[in-house]
C-alpha cells in the first residue's frame, strides 16, 4: 500500500540535500491558541528553525493526505480551520482512511516523522501521568510513543498540570532516555527548573545527537527526550505557578471537567489565572525548543567522526 505521504516543496528539497529537518506538530496551531496569533506564531517557530540552520516541517492530515511541511497557503488555511480532529496514534489511520483533516499530537507527529526519515522533533512540552491517574488510569499516548518510535523529541519538559513525578516513572519503565539539557533538574514547562532531578543531563547538541545515533546502532527501539528550560528571562517560577495550578485544578473539579476536556480546561484557567502571562511563556519555550532541536538536527545529519 502507497502511504498517503506529501512533502512539501521545501522538506523534498532539504530531504534530497540530506539536510538537517525538525519536525512540527499541528495541534498547536488548531488547538492551542486563537487565529491570527497561531499563524503568527507557527510563522514564528518555522522561521526559528531556519535561521538555526535547518528546515521546519510541521506535520498535519489534510484531506486524507499525511503532509510532511505545509505550504504557506495551507498553514494559513489550516490556523483558520475549525472543526478540526485533534489525532494521536489511536485516531490517526482512521483520519486517512476517511479523507478527514487532522492536527497532530505529539504522538502522531513521532509516527509521521519517522514514517518521512526525520530524526528531530519539536514542541512545547509533551503529555504524561495525569493527576489522580491512579483511578482515572488517565496517562497520555505520548509516553508509549517515545518508548517504540525512535525520534528525538525536544520538550520544554512534561506539561506542569500532570503528575510530572509519575510521569518520569513511567518514562523510566518505558526506558526512555529524559536528558536535561544544560541543568540537572527537571524542567518544569513555564519555569525553568523543578524540585525533580532529571535522570540524565547533556550540555552539547552533538552529544545528544551521538546519543541518537547509538541508541540505533544497539537496536533499541524509541527515541530520547530532551527536557529544554525555558529561558529564564521567560519564565513564571514554579512558586508562583504551584498555587495557580493548584487552584485551576479545584475549579476543574469542582465543574466536573473529566477525560480528554481536563487539560484544555486547566491551560485556559491558567491563562486567565495569569492574565495570559503563561501563553506568553508558552510561547517562548517552543521557539527555545526549536532552536535547540534545529542544532541537534544539524548534528545528527552530520557523519559521525
Amino acid at each position: 500500500m502507497t502511504l498517503p505521504l506529501i512533502l512539501s516543496a521545501e522538506v523534498a528539497r532539504a530531504r534530497d540535500k540530506g539536510a538537517p529537518i525538525v519536525a512540527l506538530e499541528s495541534t498547536i496551531i488548531t488547538h492551542g491558541m486563537p487565529h491570527p496569533q497561531n499563524l503568527e506564531v507557527a510563522r514564528q517557530v518555522e522561521d526559528d528553525i531556519r535561521g538555526a540552520g535547518a528546515v521546519p516541517a510541521t506535520i498535519a492530515v489534510i484531506e486524507g493526505q499525511l503532509h510532511i511541511g505545509l505550504e504557506p497557503e495551507q498553514l494559513e488555511a489550516l490556523a483558520k480551520a475549525t472543526n478540526v480532529a485533534k489525532l494521536s496514534r489511536a485516531d490517526l489511520a482512521v483520519c486517512i482512511a476517511r479523507g478527514g483533516t487532522g492536527a497532530t499530537t505529539v504522538a502522531a507527529t513521532m509516527i509521521a516523522a519517522h514514517l518521512a526519515g526525520i530524526a528531530v522533533f519539536a514542541t512545547g512540552g509533551i503529555g504524561g501521568v495525569h493527576k489522580g491517574a491512579e483511578n482515572s488510569f488517565d496517562i497520555s499516548a505520548d509516553l508509549m510513543e517515545l518508548a517504540q518510535t525512535p525520534v528525538t523529541v525536544v520538550a520544554a519538559g512534561a506539561k506542569a498540570i500532570l503528575d510530572v513525578a509519575k510521569t518520569l516513572e513511567v518514562l523510566e519503565t518505558q526506558g526512555v532516555p529524559v536528558i536535561a539539557f544544560g541543568q540537572d533538574s527537571f524542567p518544569a514547562f513555564w519555569s525553568a527548573s523543578s524540585p525533580l532531578k532529571a535522570p540524565l543531563r547533556m550540555d552539547d547538541p552533538a552529544r545528544i545527537a551521538a546519543a541518537h545515533r547509538m541508541r540505533a546502532a544497539l537496536g533499541l527501539p524509541g527515541g530520547q527526550l530532551v527536557a529544554n528550560p525555558i529561558p529564564a528571562a521567560d519564565e513564571i517560577p514554579a512558586a508562583e505557578m504551584a498555587p495557580v495550578i493548584a487552584k485551576a485544578q479545584a475549579d476543574a473539579t469542582a465543574h466536573g471537567i473529566s477525560g480528554k476536556s481536563v487539560t484544555p480546561y486547566l491551560l485556559q484557567r491558567i491563562f486567565e489565572l495569569t492574565e495570559g502571562r503563561s501563553l506568553t511563556a508558552n510561547i517562548a519555550l517552543v521557539r527555545n525548543n526549536a532552536r535547540l532541536a534545529a542544532r541537534i538536527a544539524a548534528e545528527i545529519v552530520k557523519a559521525p567522526a
